[in-house]
């Protein structure tokens, strides 16, 4: 990555010295905290588009997560345990006590977690596309499940980083583009901006060890009913993309009874990428669901 690839305007940069992590954070605007938590295999760049409507408003805080675009690559800690640790680090190093929550993706993951074990650092949190932790497992389950493919062949030691980093990363650019709705969700320099972190080996390793440590144990934890003894008692919001392979309409429900204010719903125009495809819409939905601005149909 270089600066003029990833410059927005109104962004300041700083590396933060949390415990066990140096790690990159961007940020723009003032006033009350919004942090955005990033997916795979993107970095804070995936808000690029998101941030500007934001940051008229709010503070908003854009972290890389630990492994991720410019932050530190620990050999280890890709679980629930010492990520969680780290976004907790970064609140208390920028001695903010509570936030509003964006996250897609593996970010979502991490905010559902944020929310169930720190419900007091959350005031609000919209997920995108990721389903809730209260999902049921059934049969029809497995009609979706084949899409994600991809997880395996990232997990496995050697053959996961190899793929992600070198070459022409054919494979890394299919979990990009393969897995979008809309054509022009990124320019070319956009792609090389989530590219370019990965052909580092250590990043590369370090995203396999993540879908290893986090992010399959995490979908396992849900599918087989690892949460129905929590409760969510942060109003949530959960969008998804109706061309989303991985998340379907007729999968979310469950969460009655385990949830105190939990709202769904279906994105035209999206697939897994909704930052990136639609993020008018996600400032919008952000503006009203967070108090910045009146709710519109």
């Amino acid at each position: 990555m270089n600066d003029t690839t990833l410059h927005l305007e109104g962004i300041d940069h700083r590396f933060l010295e949390l415990p066990g992590l140096r790690m990159h954070v961007a940020e723009a605007g003032s006033g009350e905290a919004v942090l955005l938590l990033h997916g795979f295999p993107e970095h804070w760049w995936e808000w690029r588009k998101v941030i500007p409507g934001l940051a008229e408003h709010y503070r908003v805080i854009c972290p890389d997560l630990r492994g991720a675009g410019l932050t530190e690559v620990p050999a280890d800690g890709y679980d629930r345990t010492r990520l969680l640790a780290d976004v907790i680090a970064l609140l208390d190093e920028l001695d903010v006590g509570r936030v509003n929550l964006i996250g897609h993706d593996w970010g979502a993951l991490l905010g559902f977690e944020l929310c169930l074990q720190h419900p007091e650092r959350v005031g609000r949190f919209i997920s995108l596309a990721t389903p809730h932790p209260y999902i049921r497992f059934t049969p029809r389950l497995l009609t979706v499940m084949w899409r994600l493919w991809f997880q395996l062949v990232i997990i496995t030691p050697g053959l996961g980083p190899r793929l992600l980093s070198r070459g022409r990363q054919r494979f890394t650019r299919h979990l990009l583009r393969g897995y979008a709705h809309a054509a022009d969700a990124w320019t070319e320099a956009d792609i090389e901006a989530f590219l370019a972190p990965m052909r580092d080996p250590a990043r590369a390793r370090a995203g396999s060890a993540l879908y290893r440590g986090f992010i399959l144990p995490g979908a396992r934890r849900i599918v087989s009913g690892g949460y129905r003894g929590t409760r969510l008692t942060t109003p949530t919001l959960v969008l998804y993309g109706e061309e989303d392979p991985g998340v379907r309409a007729e999968f979310l429900d469950g969460y009655q009874g385990h949830a105190d204010d939990v709202t769904l719903e279906a994105i035209e125009g999206s697939a897994h990428f909704i930052p990136d495809e639609q993020p008018e819409l996600v400032v919008e939905r952000a503006l009203a669901f967070f108090g910045a601005a009146p709710a519109r149909a």
